[in-house]
C-alpha cells in the first residue's frame, strides 16, 4: 500500500495523500465501481480532467487514479466532488461504500471474524490489546514504528483499529475475556497523562457486563503464557478459530485438536491471573499512583 504525492493540486501543488489499491484485494472491485461512477459524473458535467482538478483543487494524476480504481478517494475528496458537481449528496454517500476499503485487508479480515464471534478470549503480553486501546494510545504505537510509517499510513491503521471496537456495541453482545500483562499497563507509552487516560478507559471497559478483564501480575511464578499472545474466537455454529505466537507457527488454526491446546493454555493463564475484581482494584490503584 503506497502513498502518492503528485503535482498540480492544492497545498503547494501536492496531491492530497490517499491509499493505493491492492488489485488482488477483493474490495478493489468496489473501488473500481466508485471510480467509474465518478468519471461518468465528471464527463456528464462536460468537464475535462484538468478543468475538474482546477475546480476541486486536486491534481490531474490523482483524479485519473481514482477514476480508474487505482486509488481510494478520501472522504473529503468525495465531499468536494459532490459540491462542485452539484450531486446533492449522492457522491458523498459513496463514503459508506468505501469505508471498509480504507482499512488494510488484514484488519478487515480480523474485524469480520470479531463481528461474527459469540465469545472472544484474548491474552496480550506485549502491548495493551488493540480492542482495549484508546485512539491516542494506538496512534502513539504506530508513530513509534521503525522503519517509520508515513502519517497517512498511521491514520489508516488507527482508523482500522478504532473501527474494530464496534464489537463492544454489538447486540446481542459477545462475551469478551481479556487477560493483560501487568507490564503492558505500566509502560508509559506517550507519557504519564496518556497512560492515565488509557487506564481510565480500561476501568470503564472492565465494568461492562459482557466483559471479563484480568491482570497477569509480574510476580506470578508459574506462567502458562510465556509462549506469547493467544486469541480464541468461538462462533454460533460451534466452530472456532485461534492463534498463538507460540504455537503452530503463529498461524490461525481451526482444527479441534489444535484449538484444545490453545484453550488449555488460555484457561491456565486465566486461572493464574488476578480475579476480575482484584484486577479492577489493581488498575484503580495504578491510577492513584499515576
Amino acid at each position: 500500500m503506497g502513498v502518492d504525492s503528485g503535482g498540480g493540486g492544492r497545498n503547494g501543488g501536492a496531491d492530497e495523500p490517499g491509499w493505493d489499491v491492492d488489485p488482488e484485494d477483493e474490495i478493489s472491485a468496489v473501488v473500481e465501481v466508485v471510480g467509474h461512477q465518478l468519471k461518468l459524473r465528471r464527463e456528464a458535467a462536460g468537464l475535462r480532467v484538468a478543468e475538474f482538478g482546477e475546480a476541486i483543487g486536486y491534481g490531474e494524476d490523482l483524479i485519473r487514479k481514482i477514476e480508474r480504481g487505482a486509488r481510494i478517494p478520501r472522504p473529503e475528496y468525495l465531499d468536494k466532488v459532490d459540491e462542485v458537481l452539484g450531486a446533492g449528496g449522492l457522491v458523498s454517500a459513496m463514503k459508506k461504500d468505501l469505508e471498509k476499503a480504507r482499512y488494510p485487508k488484514s484488519a478487515r479480515d480480523l474485524a469480520k471474524l470479531e463481528a461474527q464471534a459469540v465469545e472472544i478470549g484474548l491474552y496480550s503480553h506485549h502491548n495493551i490489546h488493540g480492542l482495549l486501546q484508546t485512539e491516542e494510545h494506538t496512534r502513539a504505537l504506530f508513530e513509534m514504528r521503525h522503519p517509520s510509517y508515513t502519517q497517512d499510513q498511521v491514520e489508516r491503521d488507527v482508523a482500522a483499529r478504532m473501527a474494530r471496537r464496534a464489537v463492544f456495541e454489538r447486540s446481542p453482545a459477545p462475551t469478551l475475556n481479556f487477560v493483560q500483562e501487568e507490564a503492558t499497563l505500566r509502560r508509559t507509552i506517550g507519557g504519564r497523562m496518556m497512560l492515565r487516560r488509557q487506564l481510565e478507559h480500561l476501568v470503564v471497559v472492565a465494568q461492562l457486563r459482557n466483559v471479563t478483564f484480568q491482570v497477569m501480575p509480574l510476580e506470578c511464578e508459574d506462567h502458562a503464557g510465556m509462549g506469547g499472545l493467544i486469541e480464541v474466537l468461538k462462533f454460533r455454529d460451534g466452530t472456532a478459530v485461534g492463534r498463538s505466537d507460540g504455537a503452530f507457527g503463529g498461524r490461525p488454526v481451526s482444527d479441534p485438536k489444535q484449538l484444545r491446546i490453545l484453550e488449555l493454555r488460555y484457561g491456565m493463564i486465566r486461572a493464574q491471573a488476578l480475579r476480575p475484581r482484584q484486577s479492577l482494584a489493581f488498575i484503580e490503584q495504578m491510577l492513584g499512583e499515576t
